[in-house]
């Protein structure tokens, strides 16, 4: 089976702390086709100071009044909560992740089974965080969103000095603002990572749309992440920068369409277009009546449809030589 992109639809807390809005997401991503459901762990008490302000895109779509603790302690997933998704995309035969958001939620992804370890663009300076999960996953996914391309250096060095490799490393470009501006998405930056460091890489996507994704599986991206909702009317941190399921739809739709298309890089004669040769290409044919004995040249030749007869490549071996014939206006030439 030919390689192919892996598409992570992200539900992230778009649940709302519902668990029928988290099994519905679960089905929506199933419709759409993707590889993933992905939701987030975290512990709000490990993860943020209970006076923390909310980022400026939160307090504009989640209940305003309250704290990020506050908001966030809302949109927690407990243990058995996890077991419950994790039950159910197996179920509905959906690959399950979640990033989690501080070092128990690590743990607990692990006592679950979850192979993938998904490092949020937030914690890509968090060396202890970063050692941690290199040593507790088979493989890592790191967003980068906010960061230098040092930055993204030194946080792979340090998952690679805690036992990942090259191989089991995905990096993905992206920009840490809902909706992203598409100023700036700056998508050709996913192909320096990717030179520089000499590493799988792929982009997740907080822009409208589906169009950047769409253009980074172009540009060669391995993993596409994108979040999305139910509804981008709901209340909460994410629902503006989602898609809805129809859109999410769409995207893999495309994106699966771009990854034929995209072929084997070799330029060749298709199957489709090669009954096509003799109608659209051109023969050498006489421009007038030619009489026996008369010489081919420029003024008593031209080329026309269709190529079945001698390809005008070869036209300096044919003109200078004599007709051993009479030619009619149109009729191919013959030496």
């Amino acid at each position: 089976m030919e390689k192919k992109v892996l598409i992570i639809a992200e539900a992230g807390v778009n649940h709302n702390g519902s668990m029928d809005n988290a099994r519905k997401l679960i089905d929506a991503a199933v419709v759409a086709g993707v590889d993933y459901i992905k939701f987030q762990t975290f512990k709000a008490d490990k993860l943020v100071s209970k006076k923390a302000e909310k980022a400026e895109y939160q307090k504009k779509n989640a209940f305003n009044d309250e704290t990020q603790f506050e908001m966030l302690k809302k949109l927690e997933l407990s243990h058995e909560q996890h077991l419950e998704l994790i039950a159910y995309a197996n179920q509905q035969k959906i690959r399950f992740l979640s990033t989690p958001f501080d070092l128990e939620s690590i743990d607990l992804l692990v006592s679950l089974g979850i192979k993938t370890g998904k490092v949020p663009s937030g914690d890509i300076t968090n060396r202890p965080y970063l050692k941690k999960m290199a040593e507790s996953f088979e493989d890592i996914i790191i967003s980068t969103g906010m960061a230098s391309l040092e930055e993204i250096g030194e946080a792979l060095d340090v998952l690679l000095s805690s036992g990942q490799t090259k191989e089991t490393i995905t990096v993905l470009h992206c920009n840490t603002e809902y909706p992203t501006p598409m100023r700036d998405v700056n998508l050709k930056a996913m192909l320096q990572i990717g030179s520089v460091f000499d590493v799988k890489t792929g982009y997740s996507d907080h822009t409208l749309g589906i169009e950047v994704p769409i253009a980074a599986v172009a540009l060669g991206a391995e993993v596409i992440e994108k979040h999305f909702t139910l509804d981008k009317d709901m209340e909460g941190p994410d629902h503006k920068a989602s898609l809805e399921p129809g859109e999410l739809t769409e995207m893999v739709r495309t994106i699966r369409n771009i990854e034929v298309a995209l072929g084997s890089g070799e330029k060749k004669v298709t199957e489709s277009e090669a009954k096509n040769k003799d109608i659209a290409r051109k023969s050498i044919v006489a421009s007038r009546r030619i009489e026996k004995g008369e010489v081919f040249s420029d003024e008593n030749l031209t080329t026309k449809r269709p190529g079945d007869g001698i390809n005008p490549m070869r036209w300096l071996e044919v003109t200078g030589k004599v007709a051993e014939r009479d030619f009619a206006e149109d009729e191919k030439i013959e030496i």
